[in-house]
């Protein structure tokens, strides 16, 4: 079966998301978050190109996937590079931000486990009622995920060196390279050892591979894609976060990391989204999953690496409410991928737990 490829506007909305970011860094007087109407018009035709450009760049990943092969997720190491990078830039601006990776690390496997895995599970249990998946792959994903997120955002509180909630520089460095180690081991496993428990395609469904030159156009775009992403998510997120300066709040730090976490989560939102409703929930999960995972095990060493040498203080460890949280989810996605198959109920439940998530921002 062919498989339908990019359209027109797949094409055109990333490099117009390029041209609007260009334009805002150029006049600063019409960014978003500015004074005028202008500036509002700016943040409206921002989010449009930016939800346009998640889209394209969904699109895309799937011209590249269809070529190298889905357990390599193409888009999620993607989107982890440009997070990182992301996180890196907004921890080197301005005043220093101790709480920045920990926040934006915990709104990641917060949005992925509960509200887009809860969105996967339901809607594609809407539609096929009940769905397989891979449970030595899933297991996988979560016995990594897990590990890690206890490791570096649970025991960071637990410890008696240093400042409540941060490792000292040796335990820094130390769990660094644990989580690295760790991220890839895994990636070994996924796409030599064990390639076979990450795929999963329904039988009678097969999609012909792209030509080269449609997968090296496919590529390309892919990454203008992202930038669009990236570069317009900026001043999108500035646009919320002088929003959010009229309300009080009583914890704005974890509601702009929630945000700038959203929107850098679009793609794979979106692609995990589609993917569960056309029945491959496997993929789906591998979308889904494969961002978290990457997330913790990527970000926070970037991210000590960074602070080690600025020598900026890193704080880690979890709130009460914040760690509690993070332990239903775990043990929630344990019960959940826990039979091989999965209903609505499972997505309902994750959900809810979302909706609490979303909650506690706003009212800790």
């Amino acid at each position: 079966m062919k498989a339908s490829g990019p359209t027109a506007l797949n094409y055109v909305l990333p490099g117009m998301g390029l041209a609007l970011a260009l334009l805002l860094k150029v006049w600063p007087d019409l960014a978003p978050g500015a004074e005028g109407v202008v500036p509002g018009f700016a943040a409206i035709l921002a989010i449009a190109l930016l939800c346009g450009s998640a889209v394209s760049s969904v699109a895309h990943a799937d011209v590249v996937a269809r070529r190298l092969g889905q357990p390599y997720g193409v888009l999620t190491m993607s989107v982890t590079i440009i997070e990182v990078s992301v996180m890196a830039s907004m921890m080197l601006h301005g005043e220093n931000n101790p709480t920045l990776a920990r926040e934006s690390v915990f709104s990641v496997l917060m949005i992925v486990n509960t509200g887009i895995v809860g969105l996967c599970l339901l809607l594609g249990s809407l539609r096929h009622r009940e769905q397989t998946i891979q449970q030595q792959g899933v297991s996988g994903y979560l016995s990594v995920m897990i590990a890690l997120g206890v490791m570096l955002l649970v025991l960071p509180a637990e410890t008696h060196e240093g400042e409540t909630g941060t490792f000292s520089p040796r335990q820094l460095i130390f769990m660094s390279f644990v989580a690295v180690s760790l991220y890839g081991a895994f990636l070994y496993m996924q796409t030599v050892r064990y390639r076979e428990h990450f795929e999963n395609q329904p039988e009678g469904h097969s999609e012909a591979p792209p030509t080269p030159s449609a997968f090296a156009l496919g590529l390309v775009m892919l990454l203008v894609s992202l930038a669009a992403v990236v570069a317009l998510s900026k001043h999108v997120a500035a646009a919320f976060e002088d929003f959010l300066g009229n309300f009080a709040l009583a914890d704005p730090d974890a509601v702009t990391g929630a945000l700038i976490a959203l929107l850098i989560l679009l793609p794979e939102g979106i692609a995990a989204v589609r993917a569960a409703s056309r029945n491959h929930l496997q993929h789906s999960l591998n979308i889904a999953l494969g961002s978290a995972l990457a997330t913790v095990a990527l970000t926070i060493p970037a991210m000590a690496f960074i602070s080690v040498m600025i020598g900026h203080s890193m704080v880690l460890g979890l709130d009460t409410e914040d760690r509690t949280m993070l332990l239903v989810t775990f043990v929630l996605s344990i019960l959940s991928f826990g039979t091989g198959r999965t209903n609505a109920l499972n997505g309902v439940v994750h959900l809810i737990v979302f909706c609490v998530y979303v909650m506690l921002l706003f009212m800790p």
